[in-house]
């Protein structure tokens, strides 16, 4: 039980990575706080986890939102450990036809999400004195260019978001990392067209796509003492498709 007694907030829990962090957070002793826009669906993917799991729906692009989140962890729990920015969203843009609405939406989601919901969780973490951790999931297509150019951009900007609170939070015992996975089997991926997902697959020494519980293992591995001198690092679950 790597996370007894600890309380962690996971963004984009509705499905995919999300749901299987939570999950595996859970088997390993936390209380979770899963967030997603809806939170009727949310509720009901992970009903049968019982008391373990509190679902809210949270536009993590919205600082109001976050910040009213982050109320309500503190007010069912009195505090956060862990938090996990997995909250994202693509697209198949070209490059030349992305329009400024695509382009602000990916980035407020991707980049945004993920800025708002850190400093919201590590404004709780400070203010009850926690030693908490951040992990902000990050992508392979961050290191590669191979996607929409918003996408790419706005996983990049998150390594460099996670480099920089690193060391600003290192004095209040608060850990940050990415967690940057290659092709992984979810939700999201399935939406790609089959030429481009096989074109992607022969770039993945290991020939396959990665799943959700081995992205959740690692995020649990981030989450725990187990790595404990671990931070502003980019930690790379790709089967080899690149290196950081």
């Amino acid at each position: 039980m790597k996370l007894q007694n600890k309380v962690a907030f996971v963004t984009g829990a509705g499905q995919g990575m999300g749901q299987a962090i939570v999950r595996r957070f859970v088997a390993e002793g936390a209380k979770v706080v899963a967030v997603d826009l809806d939170q009727a669906a949310l509720a009901a993917g992970l009903a049968d986890l019982g008391d373990a799991v509190l679902a809210l729906a949270c536009n993590v692009a919205d600082a109001a939102s976050v910040a009213d989140a982050m109320g309500e962890v503190e007010a069912h729990f009195g505090g956060l450990d862990i938090l996990v920015n997995n909250a994202g969203v693509g697209g198949l843009d070209a490059f030349l036809e992305t329009s400024d609405d695509s382009w602000a939406r990916v980035i407020g989601v991707n980049l945004g999400g993920t800025f708002l919901c850190c400093r919201e969780g590590a404004r709780l973490m400070v203010k009850r004195k926690r030693k908490g951790v951040l992990i902000n999931l990050s992508s392979t297509a961050a290191l590669t260019g191979d996607g929409p150019a918003h996408y790419c951009t706005s996983k990049a900007a998150v390594m460099g978001l996670t480099r920089s609170i690193a060391r600003e939070l290192a004095p209040h015992g608060i850990r940050v990392n990415t967690l940057v996975p290659g092709p992984t089997n979810t939700p999201m991926m399935a939406g790609i067209p089959e030429d481009y997902m096989q074109a992607l697959l022969k770039n993945v020494p290991l020939g396959r796509m990665c799943e959700t519980d081995e992205i959740a293992r690692v995020a649990v591995f981030l989450a725990s003492e187990d790595a404990s001198f671990i931070t502003g690092q980019n930690i790379a679950v790709n089967g080899g498709m690149a290196f950081i």
